[in-house]
């Protein structure tokens, strides 16, 4: 009886949710843009064949690439190519715009996924110890903190990568380092209004460990909120990342990401008066895919925002 009391509240609370998501026309179009570049992402393989045409097989057909992350070189000329049928959205550097705009949907939900669960997770930890102990360890914890907090993330990034070296790995390192403490202090003061409720102390009078306690007892009603920043860092993460590469500190060279893409846009965006104007097409695509990632992540994080915040309901 109990069993179908449970799933007919969740069969409610899923129609409820479904049901605001869908009346508030910006969660539809961030969640519609966020589908779109999921499907690109999941058919890169199909939307762009990895094949090199400058490597042609026994037969003479383009041979297939052992990276396909790496952008593939259709001619030696340098000078940027304008969109036409065969490369819809135009070359620079030798190199397809378009499948680097395909593939690098795949890096940005590599970097933005992996950056944002690792820095999430390093956070709730130490968030979740600061707040449950509290005391001397809340003290020094949350000056660890606030030191990391003290240093410009960009220019952190920038640092640590240069000293471990170039590369995504190295990018993602870095700022998993230095993006964990938004996520920390938001834990710790939501585990500091919960922590004196009832059935926490409840918890505690039973005996319960202290591990167990914030598992199942305070992690899932504060960590919602925590939930939802990360969301909304996504989208700022993967553009941090642009950034480096764009620097030169992140992507090889030919990687299939927009940051690194628009890297070899700089000596025709920066060049002759008019030239932004006339290799357009070579920013364009690649600023556009930012751009849109990056607003579908805020979108769906307010969306989330909006659904789950009990103030809001």
């Amino acid at each position: 009886m109990s069993e179908g009391v449970t799933t007919t509240k969740m069969n409610t609370e899923f129609r409820r949710v479904l049901r605001k998501i869908l009346r508030n026309p910006s969660a539809v179009l961030g969640f519609s843009l966020l589908i779109f570049f999921i499907l690109v992402a999941i058919f890169a393989p199909v939307i762009a064949k990895p094949l090199n045409p400058m490597m042609l097989d026994e037969e003479g057909k383009p041979m297939k690439l052992d990276n396909p992350y790496i952008m593939p070189i259709i001619t030696w000329s340098s000078e940027p190519v304008p969109p036409s049928r065969e490369h819809p959205f135009g070359m620079i550097q030798g190199r397809d715009i378009f499948y680097g705009v395909v593939w690098g949907t795949r890096t940005a939900f590599y970097i933005g996924l992996t950056v944002t669960i690792l820095s999430t997770i390093f956070g709730i930890i130490i968030g979740s110890i600061a707040g449950y102990y509290g005391g001397w360890i809340d003290e020094i914890l949350m000056r660890i903190t606030d030191t990391f907090m003290s240093i410009p993330f960009l220019l952190a990034a920038m640092v640590l990568t240069t000293i471990l070296g170039n590369g995504l790995d190295k990018v993602m390192i870095a700022m998993t380092v230095f993006g964990w403490m938004g996520a920390a202090r938001l834990i710790r003061a939501n585990i500091l209004q919960v922590k004196e409720e009832q059935f926490v102390l409840a918890a505690k009078a039973l005996g319960i460990k202290d591990f167990f306690i914030i598992i199942k007892h305070i992690l899932p009603n504060t960590i919602f909120p925590v939930l939802i920043q990360a969301s909304m860092r996504m989208g700022s993460l993967v553009i941090t990342a642009a950034g480096l590469s764009f620097l030169g500190l992140g992507a090889p060279l030919g990687y299939a990401d927009w940051g690194s893409m628009l890297n070899f846009t700089r000596n025709w965006i920066l060049g002759t008066s008019g030239s932004a104007f006339t290799y357009w097409y070579a920013v364009f695509y690649p600023g556009m895919a930012m751009v849109l990632f990056v607003l579908a992540w805020n979108l769906v994080g307010d969306a989330l925002r909006d659904v789950f915040d009990p103030r809001l309901k």
